[in-house]
C-alpha cells in the first residue's frame, strides 16, 4: 500500500498558510494536525520535490497561495497565526556568547539521558558510526568508529588527550581503557557531564578521565591529541577561524587533531528561518562546507593530512536510531512527551534521506601541528595512515574477529 499524508485538523492548513515551508509542515506534524499513514521515509522523499521543486514553481507562488487560500476557506482553516509549540525554540539573536551557547546546547542535549539511551543504544554515541564490516550492528559500528578515531590520532599510553564536545563520554572511556591515555572531556551540557563522570567511575577510569563543563574557548592546556566529533557544527562560520586557532594552540608540536563534522554542499547558506532543524533540533547549528572547514584548519597553521567521507555510514546510523525510536516509541513518549518524540522521528528520518541523497555530508579531517623543521611525526604516505587505522591489512594478516580487542590497542589498566 502507498503511504499518504493525513490532515487530522484544519489547523494543519493554517500552519502552512502562515509558514509555507518545511517549518510549517514540521509544526503541523509535531502538533499532530498532520500525520503520515505508512512509511515516513517514502512521504518525506515525495515532499522533497514539493518543498524544493526542480522546476522552480512552488506553493509559495502567488498562484499557489491563492489556490491554498480558497481551499482553506472552504475547510474553515483561515484564522490568526497559530502559536508556536514549546518544542520550537525562537531563533537566537545578537552576538554568540557563552550564555547563548549554553541555552541552545541545553535545548538539544538536556532532554534526558534516558531518552537518548533509547535512541542511541547502550554506547550513547551521538555521531556517525563506522560500518567497517557489513556484519556489524549499530552498537558494534559505533565502537568501530571510536577505535577509528583513536588510531587516526595515534594514541599511545601516557598521552594527554582532549575530547572537545565529549557528549556522554564514550570516546573518553574507549581511549582511556584501550589506549592508556590521560583524557579530558569538555561539554556545556551538565546532564552529559554528570553521565560521563558516572560512566568512567563505573569503568574504574576516574583516575584517567576528567570532565569539565567548559567551552573550548575557555579551556587552557597542552595535549598530544585532540578530537572534535560532532562539535564544529555548533561553532558558526563567524567563529570557525578562531575555533581552529584555539585547537592549534591546545596541541603540542606533532600533536594530531581529528575533526569529525557534518558538512553542507557549496552554495548559499540555508536561511534558518525556513529550516525545521534550526527551529526544533539544532538552534544556532551552522554547517560549513568541507572547503571552509579545511581552509580554517590550514589558516590556523594545522597541516591537513587526510580527509575521509563517512556520508553513507551516517545514513545507515540514522536509520538505526529511527528503528530504535520506533521500537521504543511508548517509552520515549513517556519520557519526553508525544510532540518531542515526533520532532525526533521527523528530524532523524529526514536527515537519513539527506545523507543518502548526497545533500549533506560528514567528513573526518586529520591534521597535525608541525614540529621543529616541519616535522610531523606522521606516516610519509597515505597508505601508511590507512594501515595505521586498520583499513589495509599487512600481507597475510587476517582482520581481527568480530568482538575482538582492537589492533594496536592497550588492554591493561596499568
Amino acid at each position: 500500500a502507498r503511504s499518504s499524508i493525513v490532515l487530522r485538523s484544519p489547523m494543519a492548513l493554517r500552519q502552512l498558510l502562515w509558514q509555507p515551508d518545511e517549518v510549517g509542515l514540521g509544526r503541523a506534524f509535531v502538533l499532530g494536525d498532520l500525520d503520515v499513514d505508512g512509511d515516513l521515509y517514502e512521504v518525506l522523499a515525495a515532499l522533497e520535490e514539493l518543498i524544493h521543486p526542480s522546476d522552480g514553481i512552488d506553493a509559495t507562488s502567488l498562484r499557489g497561495r491563492l489556490h491554498a487560500l480558497t481551499v482553506a476557506a472552504r475547510l474553515g482553516a483561515l484564522g490568526p497565526r497559530p502559536a508556536r509549540p514549546p518544542e520550537e525554540m525562537p531563533l537566537p539573536r545578537g552576538r554568540r556568547s557563552r550564555d547563548r551557547d549554553e541555552r541552545v546546547i541545553s535545548h538539544h542535549y538536556d532532554v534526558g539521558n534516558d531518552f537518548y539511551r533509547l535512541v542511541l543504544g547502550p554506547t550513547m554515541v551521538y555521531s556517525c558510526a563506522y560500518f567497517a564490516d557489513d556484519r556489524l550492528d549499530l552498537d558494534a559500528a559505533q565502537v568501530a568508529k571510536l577505535d577509528l578515531v583513536c588510531r587516526k590520532l595515534g594514541l599511545r599510553p601516557g598521552m594527554r588527550f582532549l575530547d572537545v564536545g565529549c557528549g556522554w563520554g564514550a570516546l573518553l572511556e574507549h581511549a582511556a581503557r584501550h589506549y592508556g591515555v590521560e583524557a579530558v572531556g569538555l561539554t556545556l551540557s551538565r546532564e552529559q557531564a554528570a553521565y560521563t563522570e558516572a560512566r568512567v567511575a563505573a569503568a574504574g577510569l576516574a583516575h584517567r578521565v576528567t570532565v569539565r563543563v567548559e567551552s573550548y574557548e575557555e579551556h587552557v592546556g597542552s595535549y598530544d591529541a585532540v578530537a572534535s566529533v560532532g562539535m564544529a557544527e555548533h561553532v558558526g562560520e563567524d567563529r570557525i577561524g578562531d575555533y581552529a586557532v584555539r585547537l592549534f594552540r591546545l596541541l603540542r608540536p606533532t600533536g594530531r587533531l581529528l575533526n569529525h563534522a557534518i558538512t553542507r554542499k557549496p552554495g548559499p547558506d540555508p536561511d534558518p528561518r525556513h529550516s525545521f532543524v534550526s527551529r526544533y533540533v539544532f538552534p544556532d547549528g551552522d554547517l560549513q562546507t568541507l572547503e571552509v572547514m579545511v581552509g580554517a584548519l590550514e589558516d590556523a597553521r594545522l597541516e591537513v593530512r587526510d580527509v575521509e567521507s563517512l556520508r553513507e555510514h551516517y545514513a545507515r546510523t540514522l536509520r538505526g536510531w529511527v528503528s530504535n525510536l520506533e521500537a521504543s516509541r511508548g517509552a520515549a513518549e513517556g519520557l519526553v512527551g508525544v510532540r518531542r518524540t515526533r520532532v525526533w522521528h521527523l528530524y532523524m528520518s529526514a536527515a537519513a534521506l539527506s545523507f543518502e541523497r548526497g545533500h549533506t555530508g560528514v567528513s573526518q579531517v586529520l591534521a597535525v601541528r608541525l614540529g621543529a623543521g616541519g616535522r610531523s611525526g606522521m606516516p610519509p604516505t597515505r597508505r601508511g595512515i590507512a594501515e595505521a587505522v586498520g583499513d589495509v591489512a599487512a600481507p597475510g594478516e587476517a582482520e581481527p574477529a568480530a568482538g575482538a580487542p582492537p589492533r594496536h590497542a592497550v588492554t591493561s589498566e596499568s
